[in-house]
């Protein structure tokens, strides 16, 4: 919050805001739908699954909407109707309620982050998108955490008017998101010019499409691959732990901790050694190896005791996190010079549309490999990963050379 910049300032504050209530859905949106709503657990996943679909076409959408409105101004926009849309899971009450209700919140979620990505790479320039994009994930990150924690208390109460109550906070702390984003464009300099400019040259025949951008497309479908990762962190880890060692189930919300711990203080230095094409390549083949070594390591906590098996499990936390910064570090830097800054809104708009896709697919690919398979499913998630790196690296470089080339 004290960042000189007005732009990432406004940026920051709108992120610590919607991180904030996310940590707090996050923490009790499963026993909210089931207890609350009155849906099945089969149910409020097929829900979200379905919403997580139109996120994904949103992602993309807001690419070129972005272009077209402004991103500034689509992110103000989206970020208020997402927070409406989360006011609204307080009138759900029923199946049909929910599922359109989880489809506006996963559009506007979807719309707000291409938005956001999109500002960053038409305001700012160079290893600076991504350094300030390294900032905010460690707002959004420690916010999150803040969250989960305050929900804390939402949980300890356990009853399903404190659950709903929370929602409305969740809700209420979104739309508080937008004070700082309100007339950015009077208060920053150039900021107006600049996007005014961005949809003019978006609207000339000189900007490629990013369906059309070979490379473009390969290293987003190859970043969406690595992005899988997520979910060891969000679904594998805890199932993992509670059914398949003997290490005791508290242990989740440490590997949990470790990971908020290691990203807030490592992810801005990761960003500094992925600044070129070259650099990023190469950062994101650390991080399918971190992924590789963290999967062996997570398969051989299932045949260890208790004491042992919480060392191995704390090694693969700690292997996983570094990979998250490395391969975000890389995947950020390649998202953006990659790009045809002609059309800024529609090649982030891909690049987030496939992490998006990531995220839908992620808890079912984890659960069916290392999960239901065990030691041969963590072993084929980690080549999986380190295969990914490799080739997006193979990639970097003759993209890189490419440009080299033309220069």
């Amino acid at each position: 919050m004290l960042l000189r910049d007005p732009v990432e300032r406004a940026l920051a504050s709108a992120v610590a805001a919607l991180s904030l209530s996310r940590g707090m859905f996050f923490a009790v949106s499963a026993l909210y739908f089931t207890r609350g709503v009155g849906l099945s657990a089969a149910t409020v996943g097929i829900g979200l699954t379905i919403a997580g679909a139109v996120g994904v076409l949103a992602s993309y959408v807001g690419g070129r909407l972005s272009e077209r409105y402004g991103a500034d101004r689509l992110q103000q926009w989206t970020l208020a109707a997402n927070g409406a849309s989360l006011l609204a899971y307080a009138l759900a009450d029923n199946v049909v309620s929910f599922i359109l209700i989880a489809a506006c919140v996963s559009a506007t979620r979807g719309l707000q982050s291409t938005a956001q990505v999109t500002l960053l790479a038409r305001w700012y320039v160079g290893p600076e998108r991504v350094t300030v994009r390294a900032r905010l994930r460690v707002v959004m990150n420690v916010f999150i955490g803040g969250g989960s924690l305050l929900a804390g208390l939402a949980l300890m109460v356990d009853t399903t008017s404190a659950y709903r109550l929370t929602v409305v906070l969740v809700g209420a702390v979104t739309m508080l998101g937008t004070a700082p984003l309100i007339g950015l464009r009077k208060r920053v300099e150039g900021l107006a010019e600049r996007m005014e400019a961005a949809n003019t040259a978006a609207t000339s025949a000189d900007g490629r499409s990013p369906l059309r951008d070979r490379t473009y497309v390969a290293s987003t479908v190859l970043n969406a691959i690595l992005a899988i990762q997520f979910g060891l962190t969000s679904v594998a880890i805890p199932l993992w732990v509670a059914d398949h060692t003997d290490a005791p189930t508290v242990l989740v919300s440490a590997l949990l901790l470790v990971n908020t711990a290691y990203v807030a203080l490592f992810q801005v230095r990761a960003s500094r050694g992925a600044q070129t094409l070259r650099t990023a390549g190469q950062s994101v083949r650390r991080a399918g190896l971190f992924l590789l070594i963290a999967c062996l390591l997570f398969a051989t906590a299932g045949y260890l005791g208790a004491v042992a098996a919480t060392v191995v499990l704390l090694l693969a936390a700690l292997a996983a996190s570094a990979a998250e910064t490395q391969g975000e570090a890389g995947g950020w830097t390649m998202a953006f010079e990659l790009a045809d800054p002609a059309r800024a809104g529609a090649y982030q708009g891909l690049s987030q549309t496939g992490y998006a896709v990531a995220q839908m697919f992620s808890p079912a690919v984890v659960t069916t490999s290392a999960i239901d398979h065990g030691t041969p499913g963590w072993i084929a998630l980690g080549l999986v990963f380190a295969t990914t790196g490799t080739a997006t690296a193979l990639l970097a470089n003759h993209a890189a050379e490419r440009s080299l080339e033309r220069v």
